[in-house]
């Protein structure tokens, strides 16, 4: 649901923010496997749980359904009162077509795969074979149509991924036979449609790359957008979307749950090809959403430094930060903390969260149990424009931001000269979010950061009326210690230590 700019995922007519973890590939796989998973999961505070459900397991033979799987993490995740976001293994897995069913895999004559400019097949399914696109409509559909049967009263699932990480590899584009065809046709008319309707508003890397052959609305793909790498991903990328969207929509006039698909991020400099090309990626999201009109959210796998700077890009025209999946390491509880400040956020998921070994320097589920608490604020101050995120680090300049009457500047706690923390060889992240309730009212969520303020009105100061650490019951907020001395540095800033969580209610005066 939008208000304003402002997007919310809604569960039973309610705000919902994914407090996630995403499950490693192989660990749903088995029911027994998961039983001693859930209650560590419940453990870290989270909310919701994303996990794989795999084609070949839900059709081990073509055409007969086994649930079993489904079913049983269904049942277990009421059992623990967590919600599901559900992907979906089928044609591609970070690019592959692992989990395709081996009636599947072993039929190529049937189900062909890509070809490389040299005429090698690999283990990617193309996506111009309508064989291809069926069988997994087809099995897709009928994986919504259980949930139909089996979750409409409990809402267990609550939005459902389609693929994972699709991309082209080894080349930017498949030539195979269909796929050769179909470049040297003209480019299709609702992507060229969508082009000139949304001129002003295209990604300006996409929009580029057309300018330069002219900005032409007819012609093959060569002709359009230049006989180059960058043009052959476009093209893959346009019918990996037609592709995707088709098997959504099947899945959606099942069960119109909200659908999205990610994609593993490419590293700048790297030509297609390269990486995994043609998903859905910042300078293909115009591409993807002309393509694939039936998902609702285009999200982004972070495994790339730069955080924020990836943020930006998939936050541009309206499209609501989903991460999936990141990479569980230092500094991703202030990552949270930042992006569901910061962006409006709908969901932050660390990857293998039952069993990362570094478990002990990512206290995830620290950030998740006050993110909790606060989240019925932040339900009701994001779309009011009411909240802000900070993410800072040793060598980073003050993060500055208007909030209420105040300019905020936002520093790592470990700058302080006498922090407990300040000699540390290497610095966390400290990250955080404020919440107005009012204009000189505030609550602050996070670690490891010092914020101060000063008055928009000229000729003032700011002072801090009080500050005081405490813990929210439902709605209602419950005062612990005031700290008006050493921890505010005598009313000169507010404080979270590096190696702490904390919701501090802030109440600012001037004079």
């Amino acid at each position: 649901m939008k208000t304003g700019s402002s997007t919310q995922l809604l569960v039973d007519g309610k705000p919902y923010f994914v407090l996630g973890g995403e499950l490693g590939n192989s660990t749903a796989s088995s029911t027994a496997y998961m039983q001693p998973v859930w209650p560590r999961l419940k453990a870290m505070h989270l909310n919701t749980v994303i996990a794989p459900v795999y084609w070949e397991l839900l059709e081990p033979t073509e055409g007969k359904f086994d649930f079993t799987l489904l079913d049983d993490l269904l049942r277990d995740a009421r059992q623990y009162h967590l919600k599901l976001v559900l992907l979906w293994f089928g044609a591609w897995k970070n690019s592959m077509s692992c989990y395709a069913p081996a009636w599947v895999k072993t039929d190529t004559k049937r189900f062909p795969r890509v070809e490389s400019d040299k005429g090698v097949p690999e283990e990617i399914l193309t996506p111009f074979e309508p064989r291809n696109l069926e069988a997994d409509r087809r099995a897709f559909g009928q994986l919504m149509q259980h949930l139909k049967a089996t979750d409409d009263q409990q809402h267990t699932v609550i939005t459902v991924q389609v693929e994972n990480e699709i991309g082209m590899l080894p080349t930017a584009r498949s030539y195979d036979a269909r796929a050769n065809v179909a470049f040297r046709q003209p480019v299709p008319a609702p992507l060229l449609a969508y082009m000139q309707r949304e001129r002003k508003s295209l990604k300006p890397e996409f929009a580029a790359i057309w300018q330069r052959q002219g900005s032409k609305t007819t012609g093959t793909w060569e002709e359009v957008f230049g006989k180059s790498l960058a043009t052959d991903e476009i093209f893959m990328a346009w019918y990996y979307a037609v592709y995707t969207n088709a098997v959504a929509a099947a899945g959606k006039a099942a069960y119109p749950l909200p659908m999205y698909v990610n994609a593993a991020l490419n590293r700048p400099g790297v030509p297609p090809g390269k990486y995994p090309s043609a998903g859905p990626l910042p300078h293909l999201m115009d591409v993807w959403q002309a393509g694939a009109p039936a998902i609702d959210i285009l999200a982004p796998d972070f495994y790339n430094p730069d955080f924020k700077h990836w943020c930006d890009l998939y936050t541009r025209g309206g499209n609501p930060l989903f991460i999936p999946e990141i990479r569980f390491e230092d500094g991703v509880a202030a990552k949270a903390f930042f992006a569901f400040g910061n962006y409006n956020c709908l969901s932050f998921s660390p990857f293998a969260i039952e069993g990362s070994d570094t478990l002990k320097g990512a206290p995830i589920g620290k950030a998740y149990e006050l993110l909790q608490q606060v989240s019925f604020l932040l339900a009701r101050q994001q779309p009011a424009g009411q909240v802000r995120g900070f993410l800072v680090q040793k060598d980073s300049a003050a993060r500055t931001a208007t909030l209420g009457n105040y300019r905020f500047s936002a520093k790592h706690e470990y700058t302080l000269g006498w922090s407990l923390g300040a000699k540390k060889a290497d610095w966390t992240p400290g990250g955080g979010l404020l919440i107005a309730v009012g204009p000189d009212e505030f609550y602050l969520v996070g670690t490891g950061i010092v914020l101060t303020c000063e008055p928009i009105a000229p000729g003032k100061r700011a002072g801090y009326l009080s500050v005081e650490e405490g813990h929210f019951e439902g709605e209602k907020w419950m005062p612990g210690r005031r700290l008006n001395g050493d921890e505010d540095h005598q009313g000169r800033h507010v404080r979270v230590p590096g190696n702490e969580y904390m919701i501090q209610h802030v109440k600012i005066y001037t004079y």
